[in-house]
């Protein structure tokens, strides 16, 4: 096939057994699934219009996505960018013709994450033009997903499916698992979370070395469904290392941060449930963390000897790594919906 444009070539996966019972689906960048699909509903609808600015908050990967979006279909582009985006990322988003802003370095994820959603309203207010993409709220991200479900479907066309990935915006696993339910309810989803995160309860627990970009959260994001989660694992910088170097060392596969916290937990699941596939979702390559990951792969822990606590509720998670099962439970504003 040719492909019209490279961001239609770059959200295309691959498919890779790692292992009888473990299969992973790698992207060079997940998200431009996400944007494509969200601009183009938007452009469709007539929302937006060819020529107009759209902007969003992001600590990488959506900024990228939503640049070449844009890029393909003849948009403006506004990035107001996390104090994590690495130079490289900052470089490719200017030359597509995005503009970027950084906001202050903070010691804080939770400051900066704040610190931008400031900003964008703040660009919004002197501008009522521009479109805010709202990533992490807008369910039209969910839109994107529903392709990749169905490319799973004929490749694993009677397997009984876990789902295993970083939560997130919500969008990516939970819109994967939406659309795979429509043929099986039974398909599992298993979700990964850093310490820190508001969005399944650990926000009282530190980690020092947090970087686990893009499957955390330090404010509620609305396109979280709870209630799509079977069970939920949070893990710490070390351990989320330790998977990631184990998949380059054992496998070959050059990934980032989440993705090694996926196949960490996948490997802990599939020894649980035998009996089942379990999908690793990898987000992104490897590239972002060669120098904090990577190149400390020395220091990585021996995946054999790691195993989470199992808990009854998060009030009981510990660090370094825990779990429970979440069994569909509906998030607090989910239960609201459910009364009104």
């Amino acid at each position: 096939m040719i492909h019209p444009h490279i961001a239609d070539a770059l959200k295309t996966p691959d498919l890779v057994r790692l292992s009888p019972d473990t299969v992973l689906i790698r992207f060079e960048s997940m998200k431009v699934y996400s944007a494509l699909a969200a601009v183009r509903h938007l452009l469709d609808r007539g929302a937006v219009r060819p020529g107009q600015t759209l902007i969003d908050s992001s600590s990488g990967i959506y900024a990228y996505a939503l640049a070449l979006a844009c890029h393909r279909h003849g948009l403006r582009c506004h990035i107001v960018a996390s104090t994590t985006v690495d130079e490289t990322t900052r470089a490719q988003l200017e030359v597509l013709g995005a503009s970027v802003e950084q906001v202050a370095p903070s010691t804080s994820l939770k400051l900066d994450q704040e610190l931008r959603v400031r900003r964008v309203r703040e660009i919004l207010a002197e501008r009522p033009d521009v479109h805010w993409m709202r990533q992490y709220h807008d369910d039209i991200h969910y839109l994107g997903y529903q392709e990749v479900a169905d490319q799973l479907v004929k490749a694993l066309p009677e397997a009984a499916l876990t789902v295993v990935g970083g939560v997130g915006s919500g969008a990516s696993t939970g819109g994967l698992v939406e659309r795979l339910r429509q043929r099986d309810p039974s398909v599992r989803l298993v979700g990964v979370q850093p310490f820190g995160s508001v969005t399944f309860g650990s926000q009282d627990h530190h980690d020092p070395e947090a970087i686990i970009a893009g499957i955390g959260s330090s404010i509620p994001f609305d396109n979280v469904r709870h209630h799509l989660y079977d069970a939920v694992h949070w893990m710490d910088f070390t351990h989320a290392m330790a998977g990631t170097v184990a998949l380059l060392r054992e496998h070959a596969v050059f990934a980032g941060l989440s993705t090694g916290a996926a196949y960490l937990t996948a490997t802990h699941e599939a020894r649980r449930h035998p009996d089942r596939v379990h999908l690793v979702v990898g987000a992104d390559t490897g590239h972002r963390y060669v120098s904090r990951v990577h190149a400390r792969h020395a220091e990585a822990l021996d995946p054999a000897g790691l195993a989470p606590v199992e808990v009854d509720s998060p009030q009981q998670m510990s660090m370094p790594w825990s779990t429970m099962a979440w069994d569909r439970t509906p998030g607090p504003d989910e239960r609201k919906e459910d009364t009104a």
